[in-house]
């Protein structure tokens, strides 16, 4: 993007501008196509999308000076980020910032609430897991007492017929 200004710079401060004091304007590429043209003006712009590499060129001529003058022009020439109007594109930008924040916010609520789902069964599944545990160590705690116990009272019946047949008790 390509856009430019220009203006005749009045050497009379306070006075309006001579009528003599126009020029003809062509702005064209290096392949010689016409971007912009103005005849016999006093200030303009242009705007354009620069289709070919390569330099483009503006041509300022002042023809049919009677007395001759020494004219000033004011110009401006801006392409590519500088030519953009960011006033604009940043209230755009500002709004398509924010809904794309709020589209990631969205998501990350929703990552969340799936995770908190996931959690949920997780607990149902681990106090499964737990109620199950419990009641297998129940048993095996129930088992291994009563193994202990069978093995004090054998180791008792055990002792007490040795010491009959050792007649000590």
């Amino acid at each position: 993007m390509t856009v430019g200004k220009y203006s005749i710079v009045n050497p009379n401060e306070g006075y309006p501008l001579p009528d003599s004091h126009r020029v003809t304007v062509r702005v064209t590429s290096s392949f010689g196509n016409n971007y912009h043209y103005g005849d016999k003006v006093q200030s303009g712009q242009f705007a354009f999308l620069a289709a070919e590499s390569g330099d483009y060129m503006t041509c300022f001529w002042a023809t049919e000076h009677d007395p001759k003058a020494t004219l000033t022009i004011d110009f401006e020439w801006k392409s590519g980020v500088a030519a953009k109007d960011w006033s604009n594109v940043a209230k755009k930008g500002q709004v398509d910032v924010m809904e794309l924040e709020i589209k990631k916010l969205y998501e990350t609520v929703t990552d969340i609430h799936d995770e908190m789902f996931y959690l949920r069964e997780r607990e149902e599944e681990m106090q499964a897991l737990n109620q199950t545990t419990n009641d297998r160590m129940f048993w095996l705690s129930f088992l291994s007492l009563f193994v202990c116990l069978s093995v004090a009272g054998l180791q008792l019946w055990h002792l007490k017929g040795f010491f009959e047949k050792k007649k000590l008790i």
